[in-house]
C-alpha cells in the first residue's frame, strides 16, 4: 500500500469517528480548533513568512501573493470563520421529506455526511482551516492537498488543528494534509474512488481542468469567474459607480470580482466618463470596444479574448451594448456561470435579466463581491460549483451532505 493510499484509509477511518459525534461534540471540536489557530499564531505566521519569501524569490505575481499572504488580522479572521461554522445549524440528521405512503410505510429523506472530501487548492492557506471546519461540522473527514507555494503555512495550520483533534478524542487523520505536493501524488489521490467520495479543486483553470480530466471520483468544477456588471438604461448612476468600484477594486484577485462591464448605449455618454475617473483613481486598466473607448480616456482596444478573460487583477473589459437583450447575449457567450449583476431601477428589466441567465449567482443592484458563502449566510464556503450537480453556486455545509431515504414500516411487504 502506498503512502497516499494509507493516508486516505486513515482519513476514512477517522471520518467514521467524526460522523459518530453528536452536534454538540462537533461544535466543541470546532471551537477548540479556532482557539488552536490563535494559540499557534506565531508558528503559523512564521511558516507563512517562509512561503512568501520563497514566492517572491520565484517572481510570483501580485495576485498570487495576495492569496498566499497571512497577517495577524487574516489569521484572526480565519479563527473567527471556524467559530462561525461551529455556530451554524447542523445539517446532519436534518429531515427534508417526511411522507406516509398509502400502504402505511413512512418515507423520510435525511441528510448524512458525504464521507471523505479531497480538497485540492492553490495558495490560500485559509482554505486549510476553513475547509477542515466545514467538513468536520458536516460529519466528514478531509484530505487537504495544498500547493507547494503554501506548504509551510498549511503544515503549521494542520499541526495546530491536530492538537485540537487529539484533545477532543478525534484521530488527527480526520484532517489530513498531504505534504507530498508532487503532481503524481495528486493524481494517485484522485484514483482512490473507493476511499474518496468527492474532490473539490480550488485554484487556477489549469489545476481544475487537470483534476476534472484525471479523477475517478466525482469532482465539483469551477473553472474561472468571468463576472459581469450590466448598467441598464434606467440605472442609478451613483449606485452603479459604487457597484463597479467595489466589484472590481475591493479584491481584484478574488473569483467574484468583476471582469467585464456592459453599459446600455443610452447612458454610456453619461456613465462611462464617471466610471473611468473612479477606476483611474484606483489604477484600473480599461480595455474597451470601439463605442466605449472614446468615452474612456487612457483605455486600449479590447480583443475578443479580453471578454473571455479572468484577469484577477486591476484590468477591466468594457463594452457598450444596444439594450438588455444584447447584454444577455454577450453574457451567454462569455459567461463562466459564476456571477452576473444588473444595475437597474426597472423591475421588468431586473426580472428579465434574472430569468434569462443560468449563472450560479445572479444579482440585482448588489455587488458581485457578495457572491461568497459567508456573505450569503452559508458560513465559510468550501468552494463554488458552476457545474449542475447536487450543489450549484457557493457551497456551504448542506453541500457537504447527501440526502438518503429512511423507510419505516410495520412489516409491510411488496407482492
Amino acid at each position: 500500500m502506498s503512502e497516499i493510499e494509507s493516508q486516505a484509509r486513515a482519513c476514512r477511518d477517522a471520518a467514521q469517528v467524526v460522523a459518530g459525534l453528536d452536534s454538540d461534540a462537533r461544535r466543541a471540536l470546532l471551537q477548540a480548533m479556532a482557539q488552536a489557530l490563535e494559540v499557534n499564531a506565531g508558528q503559523i505566521l512564521a511558516g507563512n513568512a517562509r512561503d512568501l519569501a520563497a514566492a517572491r524569490d520565484k517572481g510570483v505575481g501580485s495576485a498570487m501573493l495576495d492569496r498566499l499572504a497571512l497577517d495577524p488580522a487574516r489569521l484572526l479572521a480565519m479563527a473567527d470563520a471556524v467559530r462561525e461554522v461551529a455556530g451554524l445549524p447542523d445539517p446532519v440528521g436534518q429531515v427534508t421529506r417526511d411522507d406516509v405512503r398509502p400502504n402505511g410505510i413512512r418515507v423520510q429523506k435525511v441528510r448524512v455526511p458525504l464521507g471523505v472530501i479531497a480538497m485540492i487548492y492553490e495558495a490560500r492557506p485559509n482554505v486549510t482551516a476553513e475547509a477542515a471546519a466545514l467538513c468536520l461540522k458536516a460529519g466528514n473527514g478531509v484530505i487537504l492537498r495544498g500547493g507547494s507555494e503554501a506548504i509551510h503555512s498549511n503544515t503549521a495550520i494542520a499541526q495546530a488543528l491536530a492538537g485540537a483533534l487529539n484533545a477532543n478524542g478525534v484521530p488527527p487523520a480526520a484532517v489530513t494534509v498531504l505534504t507530498d505536493v508532487r503532481r503524481e501524488a495528486m493524481l494517485e489521490l484522485l484514483q482512490l474512488h473507493e476511499l474518496i467520495d468527492l474532490a473539490i479543486p480550488r485554484g487556477g483553470e489549469g489545476l481544475i481542468r487537470f483534476v476534472a480530466e484525471h479523477a475517478r471520483v466525482p469532482v465539483i468544477k469551477h473553472y474561472k469567474g468571468v463576472c459581469h456588471l450590466f448598467v441598464d438604461a434606467s440605472a442609478d448612476l451613483d449606485k452603479s459607480v459604487d457597484l463597479l468600484v467595489d466589484g472590481k477594486c475591493s479584491r481584484p484577485s478574488a473569483c467574484n470580482s468583476l471582469e467585464t462591464l456592459l453599459v446600455h448605449r443610452d447612458i454610456a455618454a453619461a456613465f462611462l466618463p464617471r466610471a473611468a475617473q473612479a477606476l483611474a483613481e484606483r489604477g484600473v486598466q480599461l480595455r474597451a470596444d470601439e463605442h466605449a473607448q472614446p468615452l474612456l480616456p487612457g483605455s486600449t482596444a479590447a480583443s475578443e479574448d479580453d471578454y473571455a478573460a479572468e484577469f484577477l487583477d486591476l484590468v477591466l473589459a468594457v463594452r457598450v451594448v444596444d439594450d438588455l437583450d444584447a447584454a444577455i447575449a454577450h453574457i451567454r457567450t462569455y459567461t463562466s456561470d459564476h456571477t452576473e449583476v444588473i444595475a437597474t431601477e426597472d423591475v421588468t428589466s431586473a426580472e428579465r435579466f434574472v430569468s434569462a441567465l443560468r449563472s450560479a449567482v445572479v444579482m440585482v443592484n448588489a455587488s458581485s463581491r457578495f457572491s461568497d458563502g459567508g456573505q450569503l449566510g452559508l458560513g465559510s464556503e468550501i468552494g463554488i460549483s458552476t457545474t449542475r450537480l447536487h450543489a450549484y453556486g457557493p457551497m456551504g455545509l448542506e453541500a457537504l451532505t447527501v440526502e438518503r431515504f429512511v423507510v419505516r414500516g410495520e412489516g409491510q411487504v411488496r407482492r
